[in-house]
């Protein structure tokens, strides 16, 4: 969880309220999203790195992690390119569509993918602004771990996590991180997260 101040508690109190509209919930999920992003990037291995500044002075610094790319889960999940692109020049995105049963939550299917043919060789960004039981995101994880991508590599964004689906990626893959802004309450008996924003495809990408 990345740290909570008032200005983040702030902003999650604009996108939680149901009166807000479009425009502000977009204005304002866009910008967690981005410090879910920065924080997640800071979760990469670095080397160090040395510089000449304009003074002529060393400055001992370090180098970002070579070999990244992001994979969003649509269609939520295509809310958080931007913020990806913007702190990650040129970076690639592949999508993965799953298909949620609607009467066994759980048994998930995947639809649509489209991902970078090296994948294997990349830590992967993982994105799904809202992690509810982790049904949809484990599917996921897994088409990722079958085209040779290493556990470790992976980390999962989120803007909201339930307990449950934090569980659920955890317990399935030990070696995987996730990064999110605040966790949640439940999942409700509707596999709502609780307070939850609502349907955040909805109120994000719908006028």
């Amino acid at each position: 969880v990345i740290p909570s101040n008032f200005q983040i508690r702030g902003m999650h109190t604009i996108i939680r309220d149901r009166e807000t509209s479009t425009p502000d919930f977009v204005f304002y999920a866009d910008r967690l999203l981005r410090l879910v992003v920065e924080a997640s990037l800071g979760h990469l291995p670095f080397r160090e790195k040395v510089v000449v500044t304009p003074t002529g002075h060393q400055y001992v610094g370090v180098d970002f992690a070579k070999k990244l790319c992001g994979v969003s889960i649509i269609r939520s999940g295509e809310s958080m390119e931007n913020a990806l692109r913007a702190c990650c020049k040129g970076i690639k995105i592949g999508k993965i569509l799953v298909h949620r049963m609607e009467d066994r939550v759980m048994d998930q299917e995947i639809v649509y993918e489209k991902l970078p043919a090296d994948i294997a060789e990349r830590f992967v960004l993982v994105m799904d602004p809202i992690l509810g039981t982790g049904g949809s995101a484990a599917r996921a994880v897994k088409v990722l771990l079958d085209k040779g991508v290493d556990e470790g590599k992976i980390l999962f964004l989120s803007l909201i996590a339930a307990p449950e689906g934090i569980h659920t990626l955890c317990r399935r893959f030990p070696r995987l991180k996730v990064i999110t802004s605040e966790i949640d309450e439940y999942i409700d008996t509707d596999f709502r997260v609780v307070p939850g924003v609502g349907n955040f495809g909805d109120r994000y990408f719908c006028e």
